[in-house]
């Protein structure tokens, strides 16, 4: 029989494949590093002898003891074992399970540390990969000049103002929907979110950045499933029944909506679940079950049937009221989408007069949001339902001066302009992966007076923002909206004006 190797082997093999990799660390060494700032992820940034190593939790300012648990080329990533100094902007995390969920990143980190890490985030992409001038100087986003991969001599003469984050004066309980993944264990059925980096399912009564009224459904609907013997779906063999339960609910209303996502069309009982929930929970009125038999982690299939109540639910974002489906996108957080709608109709300078074309209109929010300032608005998605929502959506609010049209904006904005269409202002939401290059070269034909930029993806609104200043434009200013407090998501609204 083989003689298991022992832990200092082991050790010696990791020393002499670092050393032949010109590695100044091996795997399981333990370092003391300072941490200098953080990546876009929310790890910490440090460096071992000129190597860098991404540590989760650690923040910048910080002396770390770490742990390397992996080694690549460039750089490595490492476990804290121990805090030698503290950053001042370290502060207890309040959730129970942070350490263990991967929902939230930077509860251990202060509130307003956050929102200006956040903003330096969006300036260190602007000026990295934007090649963007920003006014005040070059962003560091606490990492020193050799993480730069180009000088500052490539940038534009104009400096973009980026604004301080807009935030939260309550920063918790914000989103209006839970889309909870559903496993088994000894104890039953258990439902709440992914472990970090893991499809295991850490069980969950509470979220503190969830409504309360949407832990306290999802808590429910486990208990009613427990107690009719409802089966949980498994991943690896593609058996049962429960995939995710998905909870929205209207924060101007109150009115509340539960999806049951199963694999497979039967649900056991479904009476008795139905009767269940409306006897324990009588803010919900509509109760859907959506049906996904693939073996994905997408999380909808493509039916859905109200198993009873309405097919939707209403809420609404400032005056503009719009209708909630199943399946339809809606932004999570609406106190901040209000913010941040309201800097887009500021930014496209609306007075009444304009015409504007809203590229990647979804279910028409941000369309509807123009309409109430501008003289026409034209509303383009790819995505069929999304329209229907949003014509829906526009008759709902008695607007008769928008109009919507499926297909991809880079061959319907064309189309309109053949027919005469002329605009004064493009707005553009689009997906994280940014802007089709079809689309930026459309506006570019079109040449609106401005062009306001919608991002949920730095990188990508930089990386575009360059292609439209090549273009003739110029990036006048940046507001960053904190839509996803103690993640490390970031919103932005652009304004780009015609030289």
């Amino acid at each position: 029989m083989k003689k298991k190797r022992s832990g200092r082997g082991t050790s010696r093999d990791n020393k002499a494949s670092a050393a032949i990799a010109g590695l100044p660390v091996a795997k399981n060494d333990e370092v003391i590093i300072d941490i200098m700032g953080m990546n876009h992820d929310g790890e910490g940034v440090g460096r071992a002898d000129g190597y860098t190593l991404f540590v989760q939790g650690a923040l910048p300012g910080e002396k770390a003891r770490v742990k390397v648990l992996k080694t690549k080329k460039q750089y490595g990533y490492a476990k804290l074992l121990e805090l030698v100094e503290t950053s001042p902007n370290r502060i207890t995390a309040p959730c129970p399970i942070y350490n263990q969920c991967g929902g939230c990143q930077l509860q251990h980190m202060d509130y307003a540390a956050q929102l200006e890490w956040k903003r330096q985030l969006v300036v260190d992409n602007l000026e990295r990969i934007g090649k963007l001038q920003v006014q005040g100087g070059t962003a560091e986003v606490g990492m020193k000049d050799e993480f730069r991969e180009q000088s500052t001599s490539e940038y534009s003469n104009e400096g973009v103002i980026v604004h301080p984050t807009l935030g939260m004066s309550e920063p918790w309980r914000y989103r209006n929907k839970s889309q909870v993944p559903i496993g088994v264990t000894e104890g039953g059925l258990v439902g709440g979110f992914y472990a970090r980096g893991s499809h295991r399912i850490i069980d969950m009564e509470t979220c503190l950045i969830q409504h309360e009224q949407n832990d306290a459904v999802v808590s429910r609907v486990k208990a009613i499933g427990r107690k009719l013997g409802i089966t949980a779906y498994n991943e690896e063999t593609g058996q049962g029944l429960l995939r995710h339960v998905v909870v929205k609910i209207g924060f101007a209303t109150g009115e509340m909506m539960i999806v049951l996502v199963t694999n497979g069309d039967r649900i056991p009982q479904v009476d008795e679940w139905i009767a269940e929930i409306r006897k324990e929970l009588p803010a919900v009125v509509s109760i859907c079950q959506n049906i996904n038999t693939r073996q994905t982690n997408v999380i909808f299939g493509d039916v859905t049937r109200v198993l009873w109540g309405r097919e939707v639910i209403h809420d609404y974002i400032g005056d503009v009221k719009f209708a909630i489906s199943a399946r339809s996108f809606y932004q999570v957080n609406p106190a901040q989408t209000e913010i941040l709608y309201g800097k887009t109709v500021e930014y496209a300078g609306l007075t009444g007069n304009e015409t504007v074309i809203d590229a990647y209109c979804g279910i028409g929010t941000i369309s509807l949001f123009l309409a109430q300032h501008a003289k026409k608005v034209y509303g383009v998605e790819i995505v069929k339902e999304a329209i229907e929502d949003a014509r829906s959506n526009a008759e709902l609010n008695g607007m008769k001066h928008v109009e919507f049209e499926v297909g991809a904006s880079e061959d319907v904005i064309p189309r309109w302009k053949a027919q005469g269409v002329e605009v004064d202002v493009i707005v553009v939401d689009p997906p994280r992966k940014g802007c089709d290059p079809r689309l930026l070269e459309t506006i570019l034909e079109m040449q609106p007076e401005r062009v306001v930029y919608v991002s949920c993806n730095p990188s990508t609104l930089a990386r575009d923002l360059r292609v439209l200043e090549d273009g003739g434009y110029r990036a006048v200013e940046v507001q960053p909206v904190d839509m996803f407090p103690h993640t490390t998501h970031i919103e932005n609204v652009a304004l780009l004006v015609r030289n």
